[in-house]
């Protein structure tokens, strides 16, 4: 079970810094610093979003089921 549990978090860990880093590379394309491709724009805010929905499923299954 606390295998289970690190893997998790491991998984988890892995997929902010992947998050972190989309949203570096956004930044820099909106800040003229990177080149500016708008189908690369929108590949990478999907993949983002996509992100943070698998990051927050996976956080939820952290948690305990409490029975109110």
């Amino acid at each position: 079970m606390d295998l289970d549990v690190e893997a998790l978090k491991a998984k988890i860990a892995t997929l902010k810094s992947e998050h972190r880093d989309l949203d570096e590379a956004i930044a820099r394309i909106e800040d003229g610093r990177g080149i500016f491709d708008l189908l690369q724009m929108r590949r990478l805010k999907k993949r983002k979003l996509a992100l943070k929905d698998l990051i927050a499923k996976l956080e939820s299954q952290l948690l305990p089921d409490i029975i109110a």
